[in-house]
């Protein structure tokens, strides 16, 4: 039976702060795995390019081979999760991935780089796993958007800086940046060590592959991730188009709002809710989105950030809040793995699906745009529709756990 989600009491400022020694130290593994990933942004496609002479369609493979392993495995590493213990995603998923780097030092063709990318999701999909919700294990259930936020601070602000990290290492050749990233994820498992196993349940039976729980709210975030992935890919040719050549500025402004917002604001989806967190986030990037498609000019181009970066603050810890209230405690891990198959998904249908439009129309990003934010209110109307069913716990009693959480 669905059964609406008890009131939670507010987080108070009396309230002992989430940032203990151990959370730090999920911060600290979770910031160096992202900081290694999001070094492979702007390198992965210059390195397929310019030292394995690939064309286009091989760049395509190259970036995007990750996201194929990561999306089929998330949601079985996620029932690891919960039977295993967090740790073991969070050290094996880093150790994977450090090794996949080292991989990329020996590939001297695109097949091979795709076989490393490809061993690069594997690791993806359990780590990402083990750091959200060693995160989540150390908050209460009504500060659970609070330890949202700040795992979205190591995450976002790994991602944000890593690009600036690889770019610089190019430098010293690309053998020199895949051993760099190595380290910086084998860094991230040693701390990971000292990650707590969490609560572990006994092994569960019949299960679905995707967690049902977190299916509404993941086509949620799809939806709501379109805008964020269109202003990123397009956004700097657009600009171009305007008489603007860089868009570093832009960027940095959307960064800093979203990092800035998720410190300080960090209890806002606890004291809002789900609800009123999502509607607030969508209607932002949609309106955001839509202001460039409608206006299209420069200044329509730094009115968005402003906008994405109020509502990408707050979209993924409301509706990730959603999914802990409503998935069984024995199944918490395996929900998350399902939530995050959609920001993947997002990522490289929803890019693709903006290409699409964009080539269709004539080159003419402000279609992509316009697009984008269409799907965005069509995830205020599917939430709406189906708000009573989002986020309401099952009232099966799940079977007993085992409580490691000092493990």
């Amino acid at each position: 039976m669905i059964g609406d989600v008890p009131p939670q009491p507010l987080a108070d400022d009396d309230e002992p702060s989430l940032l203990t020694p151990k959370f730090v130290v999920v911060m600290v593994a979770a910031f160096a795995y992202f900081l290694a990933m999001g070094a492979t942004l702007p390198t992965v496609p210059r390195f397929v390019e310019g030292e394995l002479g690939g064309g286009g369609l091989a760049v395509g493979l190259g970036v995007g081979a990750i996201a194929v392993s990561a999306v089929l495995l998330r949601p079985w590493v996620g029932r690891i999760g919960d039977t295993k213990g967090r740790r073991v995603l969070a050290v094996g998923g880093s150790v994977v991935v450090a090794v996949s780097f080292l991989t990329y030092a020996l590939a001297t063709a695109v097949w091979m780089l795709v076989a490393s990318r490809l061993l690069t999701g594997v690791g993806e999909a359990a780590a990402f796993v083990g750091f959200a919700m060693a995160a989540q294990d150390l908050a209460p259930d009504h500060r659970r958007g609070e330890a949202a936020s700040y795992f979205s601070v190591a995450l976002y602000g790994g991602l944000a800086a890593g690009p600036i990290v690889g770019e610089a290492l190019v430098d010293h050749g690309f053998t020199t940046l895949w051993l760099v990233l190595g380290g910086f994820a084998a860094l991230a498992a040693v701390a990971s060590l000292w990650i707590p196993t969490g609560r572990t349940v006994p092994v569960a039976t019949g299960r679905s592959f995707l967690q049902r729980d977190a299916l509404l709210p993941g086509v949620i975030l799809f939806l709501g991730l379109i805008p964020f992935t269109a202003f990123h890919a397009f956004v700097p040719l657009f600009a171009k188009d305007l008489g603007l050549d860089s868009v570093g500025g832009v960027l940095a402004l959307y960064a800093g709002l979203v990092l800035v917002i998720r410190i300080v604001g960090a209890r806002l989806p606890d004291r809002l809710g789900w609800r009123k967190g999502s509607t607030m986030a969508l209607t932002a990037v949609a309106v955001g989105i839509s202001v460039v498609a409608a206006w299209g000019t420069v200044a329509s181009i730094w009115v968005a950030a402003v906008a994405l970066g109020l509502g990408m603050s707050l979209m993924y810890p409301s509706l990730f809040t959603a999914v802990m209230a409503a998935a069984p405690e024995d199944e918490r891990s395996h929900a998350v793995g399902t939530f995050s198959v959609f920001f993947d998904l997002s990522q490289g249908l929803g890019a693709a699906l903006i290409g699409v439009v964009v080539s269709l129309s004539g080159d003419n990003e402000r279609a992509g745009f316009a697009t984008a934010g269409l799907l965005a209110f069509s995830g205020l109307v599917v939430q709406w529709l189906l708000r009573h069913r989002i986020g309401a716990a099952r009232r099966d009693a799940p079977p007993a756990a085992v409580d490691a959480a000092g493990g």
